[in-house]
């Protein structure tokens, strides 16, 4: 997926930057920090729909940060 693209891209319920987790637990996304919420990216293009959002808990970052 193009960087430049991400860049354009704002999450769809805040409006607020996304930064891409190609390697997260639930697959490769596009996460809002300020909702706790991730955006699936299915055969390359991302799916920027509220109701297809993956809720990311604090548990499972603090789980992927001891990984990297």
């Amino acid at each position: 997926m193009d960087t430049r693209l991400i860049d354009l891209l704002v999450c769809p319920v805040c409006k607020g930057p996304l930064q891409r987790a190609p390697h997260h637990a639930k697959g490769d996304l596009l996460v809002c920090n300020a909702d706790r919420l991730g955006f699936p990216i299915r055969d390359g293009i991302p799916v920027m729909l509220e109701n297809e959002a993956v809720s990311l808990d604090a548990t499972a970052d603090a789980g992927e940060e001891s990984e990297a």
